[in-house]
Protein backbone atom coordinates (compact mmCIF):
# COMPACT_ATOMS: atom_id res chain seq x y z
CA UNK A 1 0.00 0.00 0.00
CA UNK A 2 1.44 3.02 -1.17
CA UNK A 3 2.53 5.67 1.99
CA UNK A 4 1.45 9.19 1.49
CA UNK A 5 4.44 11.36 2.28
CA UNK A 6 3.73 15.15 1.74
CA UNK A 7 7.53 16.19 3.33
CA UNK A 8 9.18 14.07 0.92
CA UNK A 9 7.60 15.74 -1.94
CA UNK A 10 7.62 19.18 -0.70
CA UNK A 11 11.54 18.70 -0.33
CA UNK A 12 11.83 17.30 -3.95
CA UNK A 13 9.76 20.03 -5.06
CA UNK A 14 11.95 22.43 -3.31
CA UNK A 15 15.50 20.80 -4.42
CA UNK A 16 14.36 20.81 -8.07
CA UNK A 17 13.64 24.82 -8.14
CA UNK A 18 17.04 25.10 -5.84
CA UNK A 19 19.32 23.04 -8.07
CA UNK A 20 17.49 23.71 -11.43
CA UNK A 21 18.09 19.72 -12.05
CA UNK A 22 14.55 17.66 -13.57
CA UNK A 23 12.14 16.37 -11.42
CA UNK A 24 12.63 12.87 -13.35
CA UNK A 25 16.08 12.94 -12.37
CA UNK A 26 16.28 13.48 -8.77
CA UNK A 27 13.67 10.63 -8.80
CA UNK A 28 15.77 8.29 -10.72
CA UNK A 29 18.76 8.82 -8.12
CA UNK A 30 16.46 8.60 -5.05
CA UNK A 31 15.07 5.12 -6.36
CA UNK A 32 18.64 3.98 -6.78
CA UNK A 33 19.70 5.56 -3.66
CA UNK A 34 16.67 3.66 -2.32
CA UNK A 35 17.18 0.10 -3.58
CA UNK A 36 21.16 0.45 -2.48
CA UNK A 37 19.99 0.84 1.19
CA UNK A 38 17.28 -2.58 0.80
CA UNK A 39 20.59 -4.69 -0.70
CA UNK A 40 22.41 -3.78 1.97
CA UNK A 41 19.78 -4.50 4.87
CA UNK A 42 18.27 -7.17 3.09
CA UNK A 43 21.36 -9.00 1.42
CA UNK A 44 19.20 -8.93 -2.11
CA UNK A 45 19.65 -8.04 -5.72
CA UNK A 46 18.19 -5.58 -7.62
CA UNK A 47 15.55 -7.77 -9.10
CA UNK A 48 14.65 -8.28 -5.26
CA UNK A 49 13.37 -4.24 -4.53
CA UNK A 50 10.88 -2.10 -6.12
CA UNK A 51 10.47 1.87 -5.43
CA UNK A 52 7.64 3.46 -6.64
CA UNK A 53 7.36 6.98 -6.83
CA UNK A 54 4.26 8.96 -8.08
CA UNK A 55 4.46 12.94 -7.25
CA UNK A 56 0.49 13.02 -9.07
CA UNK A 57 -0.60 11.24 -6.37
CA UNK A 58 1.73 11.98 -3.16
CA UNK A 59 2.79 8.36 -3.09
CA UNK A 60 6.02 6.80 -2.19
CA UNK A 61 5.98 2.92 -2.17
CA UNK A 62 9.42 0.21 -1.53
CA UNK A 63 8.82 -3.05 -1.62
CA UNK A 64 10.74 -6.52 -1.25
CA UNK A 65 10.04 -9.47 -3.84
CA UNK A 66 10.83 -13.21 -2.86
CA UNK A 67 9.76 -16.11 -4.93
CA UNK A 68 7.53 -18.72 -3.60
CA UNK A 69 9.23 -22.43 -3.28
CA UNK A 70 8.30 -25.83 -2.06
CA UNK A 71 12.16 -25.38 0.04
CA UNK A 72 13.98 -22.34 1.27
CA UNK A 73 17.64 -22.48 0.47
CA UNK A 74 18.17 -18.93 0.42
CA UNK A 75 15.77 -16.91 3.28
CA UNK A 76 16.69 -13.09 1.86
CA UNK A 77 15.21 -14.10 -1.47
CA UNK A 78 12.67 -17.23 -1.11
CA UNK A 79 9.82 -17.56 1.17
CA UNK A 80 8.09 -20.80 1.59
CA UNK A 81 4.71 -21.68 0.41
CA UNK A 82 3.18 -21.87 4.09
CA UNK A 83 4.40 -18.57 4.65
CA UNK A 84 3.54 -16.61 1.83
CA UNK A 85 -0.12 -18.30 2.10
CA UNK A 86 -0.02 -16.91 5.61
CA UNK A 87 -0.22 -13.12 3.92
CA UNK A 88 -2.18 -14.38 0.78
CA UNK A 89 -3.79 -17.62 0.51
CA UNK A 90 -3.59 -17.35 -2.99
CA UNK A 91 -0.16 -17.62 -3.34
CA UNK A 92 1.47 -20.43 -5.55
CA UNK A 93 4.82 -21.78 -6.18
CA UNK A 94 6.87 -20.12 -8.60
CA UNK A 95 4.83 -16.37 -7.75
CA UNK A 96 6.69 -13.71 -5.61
CA UNK A 97 5.41 -12.11 -2.83
CA UNK A 98 5.65 -8.69 -2.20
CA UNK A 99 6.08 -7.51 1.03
CA UNK A 100 6.08 -3.60 1.81
CA UNK A 101 8.90 -2.22 3.56
CA UNK A 102 9.38 1.20 6.08
CA UNK A 103 12.21 3.04 5.20
CA UNK A 104 12.52 4.23 8.58
CA UNK A 105 13.78 0.91 9.83
CA UNK A 106 16.46 0.83 7.61
CA UNK A 107 19.61 0.60 9.35
CA UNK A 108 22.21 3.30 9.63
CA UNK A 109 24.88 2.11 7.49
CA UNK A 110 21.96 1.54 4.38
CA UNK A 111 20.85 5.70 5.26
CA UNK A 112 23.90 6.60 5.27
CA UNK A 113 24.77 4.98 1.59
CA UNK A 114 21.78 5.98 0.50
CA UNK A 115 22.40 10.20 1.41
CA UNK A 116 26.00 9.27 -0.01
CA UNK A 117 24.18 8.52 -3.38
CA UNK A 118 21.75 11.00 -3.18
CA UNK A 119 24.37 13.80 -2.85
CA UNK A 120 26.50 12.07 -5.79
CA UNK A 121 23.49 12.05 -7.79
CA UNK A 122 22.78 16.03 -7.52
CA UNK A 123 26.58 16.88 -7.87
CA UNK A 124 26.99 14.33 -11.27
CA UNK A 125 23.44 16.41 -12.24
CA UNK A 126 25.06 19.95 -11.97
CA UNK A 127 28.39 19.01 -13.26
CA UNK A 128 25.77 18.16 -16.56
CA UNK A 129 23.55 21.06 -16.10
CA UNK A 130 26.55 23.10 -16.38
CA UNK A 131 28.02 21.27 -19.27
CA UNK A 132 25.19 21.16 -21.32
CA UNK A 133 24.25 24.81 -20.68
CA UNK A 134 28.27 25.86 -21.51
CA UNK A 135 28.33 23.45 -24.72
CA UNK A 136 25.45 25.06 -26.35
CA UNK A 137 27.29 28.50 -25.86
CA UNK A 138 30.16 27.05 -27.20
CA UNK A 139 31.46 29.98 -29.95
CA UNK A 140 29.59 32.82 -28.76
CA UNK A 141 29.82 35.97 -26.72
CA UNK A 142 29.29 35.97 -23.04
CA UNK A 143 29.86 38.38 -20.02
CA UNK A 144 31.43 37.14 -17.14
CA UNK A 145 32.31 38.86 -13.74
CA UNK A 146 36.51 38.94 -12.70
CA UNK A 147 36.56 37.10 -9.63
CA UNK A 148 40.43 37.19 -8.60
CA UNK A 149 43.64 37.92 -10.64
CA UNK A 150 46.84 36.62 -10.45
CA UNK A 151 49.26 39.51 -10.28
CA UNK A 152 52.58 37.02 -11.32
CA UNK A 153 51.30 35.42 -14.37
CA UNK A 154 48.57 37.86 -15.06
CA UNK A 155 45.60 34.84 -15.35
CA UNK A 156 42.70 36.27 -14.67
CA UNK A 157 39.55 34.41 -13.04
CA UNK A 158 36.04 34.67 -14.43
CA UNK A 159 32.72 33.32 -12.80
CA UNK A 160 30.55 32.31 -16.03
CA UNK A 161 27.29 31.84 -14.51
CA UNK A 162 25.73 28.85 -13.99
CA UNK A 163 28.60 27.45 -16.23
CA UNK A 164 30.77 27.85 -13.48
CA UNK A 165 33.94 29.41 -13.69
CA UNK A 166 36.94 30.05 -15.98
CA UNK A 167 40.81 31.45 -16.61
CA UNK A 168 41.69 33.68 -18.66
CA UNK A 169 45.05 32.98 -19.54
CA UNK A 170 47.46 36.29 -20.27
CA UNK A 171 48.00 34.79 -23.89
CA UNK A 172 44.61 35.24 -24.40
CA UNK A 173 44.10 38.93 -22.91
CA UNK A 174 44.38 42.02 -25.39
CA UNK A 175 48.19 43.42 -24.84
CA UNK A 176 47.54 46.79 -22.31
CA UNK A 177 44.21 45.73 -20.94
CA UNK A 178 43.93 45.96 -17.50
CA UNK A 179 40.99 44.08 -15.48
CA UNK A 180 39.48 44.88 -11.98
CA UNK A 181 37.66 42.43 -9.78
CA UNK A 182 34.07 42.61 -10.12
CA UNK A 183 34.09 43.65 -13.51
CA UNK A 184 32.02 42.67 -15.85
CA UNK A 185 34.22 41.70 -19.41
CA UNK A 186 32.85 39.85 -22.64
CA UNK A 187 34.68 37.12 -23.80
CA UNK A 188 34.56 34.66 -26.38
CA UNK A 189 34.04 30.72 -25.24
CA UNK A 190 36.54 29.06 -27.67
CA UNK A 191 35.81 25.16 -26.20
CA UNK A 192 33.99 23.27 -23.97
CA UNK A 193 35.29 20.05 -22.35
CA UNK A 194 33.42 17.82 -20.29
CA UNK A 195 35.06 16.55 -16.98
CA UNK A 196 34.58 14.75 -13.74
CA UNK A 197 34.46 18.37 -12.41
CA UNK A 198 32.00 19.66 -14.44
CA UNK A 199 33.01 21.60 -17.64
CA UNK A 200 36.67 22.80 -18.44
CA UNK A 201 36.23 25.98 -20.42
CA UNK A 202 38.43 27.76 -22.83
CA UNK A 203 37.77 31.51 -22.96
CA UNK A 204 39.38 34.04 -25.06
CA UNK A 205 39.40 38.05 -25.42
CA UNK A 206 42.16 37.68 -28.71
CA UNK A 207 40.07 35.37 -30.81
CA UNK A 208 38.50 36.93 -34.11
CA UNK A 209 35.09 35.19 -33.43
CA UNK A 210 34.95 37.70 -30.09
CA UNK A 211 34.54 41.00 -32.66
CA UNK A 212 31.94 39.01 -35.06
CA UNK A 213 30.12 38.24 -32.27
CA UNK A 214 30.23 41.60 -31.16
CA UNK A 215 28.79 43.05 -34.88
CA UNK A 216 26.33 40.05 -34.58
CA UNK A 217 24.97 41.77 -31.39
CA UNK A 218 25.32 45.34 -33.03
CA UNK A 219 24.07 44.93 -36.31
CA UNK A 220 20.63 43.50 -36.98
CA UNK A 221 21.38 43.10 -40.46
CA UNK A 222 24.56 40.75 -39.42
CA UNK A 223 21.96 38.64 -37.28
CA UNK A 224 19.20 38.33 -39.52
CA UNK A 225 21.82 36.94 -42.16
CA UNK A 226 21.13 39.82 -44.82
CA UNK A 227 24.47 40.77 -44.24
CA UNK A 228 27.46 38.29 -44.07
CA UNK A 229 30.45 38.53 -43.02
CA UNK A 230 32.63 36.72 -45.41
CA UNK A 231 36.69 36.80 -43.83
CA UNK A 232 37.86 38.11 -40.74
CA UNK A 233 41.55 38.88 -39.58
CA UNK A 234 42.57 40.19 -36.49
CA UNK A 235 45.48 41.41 -34.58
CA UNK A 236 43.99 42.27 -30.89
CA UNK A 237 44.90 45.49 -29.56
CA UNK A 238 46.10 46.37 -33.05
CA UNK A 239 43.60 46.74 -35.75
CA UNK A 240 40.91 44.09 -37.23
CA UNK A 241 39.84 44.15 -40.71
CA UNK A 242 35.88 42.59 -41.96
CA UNK A 243 35.26 41.40 -45.54
CA UNK A 244 30.93 41.68 -45.58
CA UNK A 245 28.89 41.09 -48.48
CA UNK A 246 25.05 41.00 -48.35
CA UNK A 247 22.62 39.36 -50.74
CA UNK A 248 20.46 42.03 -50.82
CA UNK A 249 21.79 44.67 -53.60
CA UNK A 250 19.66 47.35 -51.67
CA UNK A 251 21.86 47.21 -49.01
CA UNK A 252 25.01 48.55 -48.17
CA UNK A 253 26.83 46.22 -45.64
CA UNK A 254 29.83 47.96 -45.39
CA UNK A 255 27.22 51.03 -44.02
CA UNK A 256 25.10 48.66 -42.38
CA UNK A 257 28.05 47.53 -39.80
CA UNK A 258 29.51 51.47 -39.43
CA UNK A 259 26.50 52.25 -38.58
CA UNK A 260 25.08 56.36 -38.45
CA UNK A 261 27.85 58.82 -37.83
CA UNK A 262 29.70 55.42 -37.13
CA UNK A 263 27.51 54.88 -34.34
CA UNK A 264 27.50 51.07 -34.25
CA UNK A 265 31.46 49.97 -34.50
CA UNK A 266 32.22 53.02 -31.88
CA UNK A 267 30.35 50.96 -29.62
CA UNK A 268 32.85 47.83 -30.32
CA UNK A 269 35.79 49.71 -30.55
CA UNK A 270 35.09 50.81 -26.88
CA UNK A 271 34.70 47.72 -25.74
CA UNK A 272 37.84 46.62 -27.65
CA UNK A 273 39.92 49.77 -26.02
CA UNK A 274 40.49 51.52 -28.87
CA UNK A 275 41.53 49.25 -31.43
CA UNK A 276 40.89 49.86 -34.95
CA UNK A 277 38.79 48.15 -37.16
CA UNK A 278 38.82 48.25 -40.93
CA UNK A 279 35.38 47.20 -42.65
CA UNK A 280 35.43 46.49 -46.47
CA UNK A 281 33.05 45.14 -48.94
CA UNK A 282 34.08 41.65 -50.38
CA UNK A 283 33.96 43.03 -54.08
CA UNK A 284 36.59 45.63 -52.53
CA UNK A 285 38.07 42.92 -50.80
CA UNK A 286 38.39 40.92 -54.07
CA UNK A 287 39.44 43.37 -56.49
CA UNK A 288 42.61 44.74 -54.03
CA UNK A 289 43.56 40.99 -53.75
CA UNK A 290 43.42 40.25 -57.59
CA UNK A 291 46.02 43.43 -58.33
CA UNK A 292 48.20 42.66 -55.35
CA UNK A 293 48.05 38.72 -56.93
CA UNK A 294 49.30 40.93 -60.88
CA UNK A 295 51.59 42.80 -59.42
CA UNK A 296 55.41 41.66 -60.11
CA UNK A 297 56.58 39.91 -56.39
CA UNK A 298 59.79 41.78 -55.07
CA UNK A 299 63.05 40.35 -55.83
CA UNK A 300 61.61 38.03 -59.02
CA UNK A 301 62.73 39.96 -61.61
CA UNK A 302 66.06 39.26 -63.85
CA UNK A 303 68.01 39.59 -60.31
CA UNK A 304 65.43 37.60 -58.91
CA UNK A 305 65.00 34.52 -61.51
CA UNK A 306 68.83 34.75 -61.45
CA UNK A 307 69.09 34.08 -57.83
CA UNK A 308 66.55 31.40 -58.49
CA UNK A 309 68.81 29.31 -61.77
CA UNK A 310 71.90 29.68 -59.34
CA UNK A 311 69.54 27.90 -56.49
CA UNK A 312 68.61 25.16 -58.38
CA UNK A 313 72.22 24.64 -59.56
CA UNK A 314 73.93 24.78 -56.02
CA UNK A 315 73.72 21.41 -53.83
CA UNK A 316 70.91 20.84 -51.17
CA UNK A 317 73.19 21.84 -48.11
CA UNK A 318 73.83 25.18 -49.49
CA UNK A 319 70.92 26.19 -51.28
CA UNK A 320 68.81 29.01 -49.59
CA UNK A 321 65.92 28.02 -47.29
CA UNK A 322 62.22 28.47 -48.13
CA UNK A 323 60.65 31.14 -46.16
CA UNK A 324 59.56 30.24 -42.85
CA UNK A 325 55.23 29.95 -42.57
CA UNK A 326 53.90 33.15 -41.97
CA UNK A 327 56.76 35.23 -43.30
CA UNK A 328 56.70 36.67 -46.62
CA UNK A 329 60.04 36.44 -49.02
CA UNK A 330 62.19 39.97 -49.92
CA UNK A 331 65.10 38.50 -51.80
CA UNK A 332 67.47 37.26 -49.35
CA UNK A 333 65.64 38.37 -46.04
CA UNK A 334 62.06 37.68 -44.79
CA UNK A 335 59.74 40.03 -43.08
CA UNK A 336 56.77 38.79 -40.79
CA UNK A 337 53.05 38.98 -41.96
CA UNK A 338 51.03 40.71 -39.97
CA UNK A 339 47.92 38.73 -38.94
CA UNK A 340 45.22 41.49 -40.12
CA UNK A 341 46.99 41.28 -43.81
CA UNK A 342 45.83 37.51 -44.02
CA UNK A 343 42.89 38.53 -45.07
Amino acid sequence: MATANNEFFEALSALEKERGLPEDYLIDKIKAAIVIAVKKDYEVEDDNVVVDIDPELGAFRASLLRDIVEEVENPHTQVSLEDAQKVRKSYKVGQRMVTPLKTKEFGRIAAQTAKHVIRQGLREGERNLQCSEMQSRAHELIAATVVSIDPERGNVVLDLGKGGSAVLPRNEQVPGETFTEGQTVQVYVVDVLATDRGPRVTISRTHPGLVKRMFELEVPEIYDGTVEVKAIAREAGARTKLAVWSKNPDVDPVGACIGARGVRVEKIVQELNGEKIDVISQYDFVRVHRVHLCRPVSGQGRQGRAAARRDQELPRDRARPPAEPGYRQQGPECAPVRPSDRL
